[in-house]
């Protein structure tokens, strides 16, 4: 067996799957950037093939289920730490088991992926409560977050939904990454702030009025910073508008 090193992109990991399986059986995968070998084996770089790829993927589909591929992708999109073994046992157990594997909820290589699965689902649900927007000059509406994990494509559908008739940038500071979307349609694009153009002459003016209103509408004699924290964790406080002023 063999330590397959992979470019880090979800079509990389499934060519990995691919060669798991009809080259050398993988004793781990991991990204080529965060290796460090050891002594006691081997190791080989693979390129990302789209076409072995598409194998695996359609594979998944057909033999375990679509909600398996969208569960190990929302769990490659996770930060938890060696998500690509975690992935690859449960592939591996979802062609022996079948659909069922979903509800093999006891099982060691099952509850690792629902445990990612599920860290992924609560950030993208607190988010959606948590993005905040400014007026660029020009229009446009810009949010800039800080998840832990990589999540700002899952908000897409969302936001798209919310803002039909407003061009908006969701941008992951952390990733250097943004969701770009107007009318519906959207795209993920590499993004920095170097990007961005100036606030717009109104936005300062809005931004204080909603600080304003997040004052008055407080209950003082009910404020309970213990709750407040678990429900918007101070992590995230630094992109929300109202502690930002």
């Amino acid at each position: 067996m063999v330590d397959y090193l992979y470019d880090g992109t979800f079509e990389g990991l499934l060519t990995c799957v691919y060669h798991h399986y009809y080259t050398e059986k993988a004793s781990g995968i991991f990204p080529r950037e965060e290796y460090q070998s050891t002594m006691l084996g081997g190791y080989r770089e693979v390129e990302t093939e789209e076409e072995k790829a598409v194998t695996v993927y359609e594979a998944i589909e057909k033999k375990i289920s679509s909600f398996t591929l969208k569960r190990i992708y929302k769990v490659f999109m996770s930060s938890v730490e060696n998500k690509e073994n975690k992935i690859l046992n449960y592939v591996r157990l979802g062609f022996v088991r079948g659909p069922c594997i979903s509800m093999l909820h006891g099982d060691s290589i099952v509850v690792p992926i629902q445990e990612a699965e599920y860290k992924v689902n609560g950030e993208v649900h607190r988010m959606k409560g948590l993005v905040r927007f400014s007026q660029l000059r020009g229009g446009v509406l810009y949010s800039s977050i800080e998840p832990d994990h990589d999540i700002v494509e899952f908000l897409a559908n969302h936001f798209s939904d919310r803002l039909k008739n407003e061009p908006f940038i969701i941008h992951d500071v952390k990733r250097s990454k943004a969701l770009v979307a107007y009318q519906g349609k959207w795209y993920i694009s590499h993004f920095t702030k170097e990007n961005l153009p100036p606030l717009s002459s109104e936005e300062k003016a809005y931004q204080a009025m909603w600080k304003q209103y997040f004052e008055n509408m407080a209950i003082k004699e009910r404020i309970n910073p213990r709750c407040q924290k678990n429900l918007m964790p101070v992590r995230y406080w630094k992109n929300l508008t109202e502690f930002q002023l």
